[in-house]
């Protein structure tokens, strides 16, 4: 069976933990591991502005050894001009694993059911889980072991990075904090599915809309911007002086409520002044740029994961 990783959960506690341990592995010795040589190919297909996802994969394949193929969405018009099936149909006899960056979590899930080759999220309007493997290699470089820490997520709780801090810590062991306004909390579906993992990992999850209860005594403090891909025409809401983020900015009082050796993290890009202040995102806690870079290595530790998982799936082997 191949083996796609589509959102947060696709990987088991095992799983997750072995994928972060090969990331540090990969992080410490960037060439040494080389499953694409040949070199295969990795399609990447873009539909959303990207930077930080195109680099990092595009350095990833290489280093693993494989060609990189970067496709650009609006010319290929995946799902208007041909099939989401017969694309993929198409792309998945030519390359090693499919990198897709898109809106609808529906469509990706729909290029997966007709792929033999992994596909991986590159972010989608639901979930961003590649990020959240690189948040998670980011945290344990600061504090080691991820079990039992306090992981708080501040601002619009009802996107995708939400969703995916809620899954991603709860697979963790994390104790997973949403702090956002009662009209942006997380879908109840992804909330329920979080706390069984929870219950499971020995985490917790919880969501409230009190920032400073969110933040209190948190090892670690994360933002977002507030106006996500698509939601541009929503600006002057979100971001005015009667939007109802504003409480949630991550300023310099509230971090004053985290635990004193508290990291803060974003997943770029920031927008100082906004969710997070310039004195945050730029001061002595910051560790955006270690989690920026840690995108390239997690993401080169999940595709060599997926390929040889799908490689052996049928077996009782498990990939190291």
């Amino acid at each position: 069976m191949t083996r796609h990783f589509l959102r947060d959960d696709d990987l088991s506690p095992a799983e997750q933990a072995l994928v972060l341990q090969r990331a540090a592995a990969m992080k410490a010795d960037r060439f040494a591991h080389r499953p694409l040589a040949g070199p295969r190919v990795v399609a990447l297909i873009f539909d959303k502005p990207t930077l930080r996802t195109q680099l990092s994969f595009t350095v990833g394949v290489a280093e693993l050894g494989g060609h990189p193929m970067t496709v650009d969405g609006n010319l290929a018009q995946i799902g208007t001009r041909e099939s989401i099936a017969d694309v993929t149909r198409v792309i998945e006899r030519q390359v090693a694993a499919i990198v897709w960056r898109t809106y609808g979590q529906d469509h990706l899930e729909e290029m997966a059911a007709n792929s033999t080759v992994p596909v991986v999220n590159a972010l989608t309007d639901d979930f961003h889980p590649c990020q959240i493997l690189a948040d998670l290699l980011t945290i344990s470089e600061h504090k080691g072991a991820l079990a039992g820490l306090t992981m708080t997520y501040v601002g619009d709780g009802a996107n995708n990075m939400a969703h995916s801090y809620l899954l991603g810590g709860a697979t963790a062991g994390m104790q997973v904090r949403i702090g956002a306004p009662p009209t942006h909390q997380p879908r109840g579906d992804i909330l329920r599915r979080a706390a069984e993992i929870a219950q499971q990992t020995g985490g917790s999850v919880q969501v409230t809309d009190d920032p400073v209860s969110a933040v209190l005594g948190a090892d670690v403090v994360i933002t977002d911007t507030w106006v996500s891909m698509g939601q541009e025409a929503e600006t002057a809401d979100r971001k005015g002086a009667e939007s109802p983020f504003t409480k949630f900015a991550v300023d310099q009082g509230l971090i004053g409520h985290a635990a004193d050796d508290a990291i803060v993290m974003h997943c770029l890009p920031a927008y100082r002044g906004f969710e997070i202040s310039g004195e945050v995102v730029d001061g002595p806690q910051s560790v955006v740029w270690d989690e920026a870079e840690n995108r390239l290595h997690a993401q080169k530790a999940v595709l060599s994961f997926l390929l040889e998982s799908s490689a052996t799936a049928g077996t009782s082997e498990i990939p190291q």
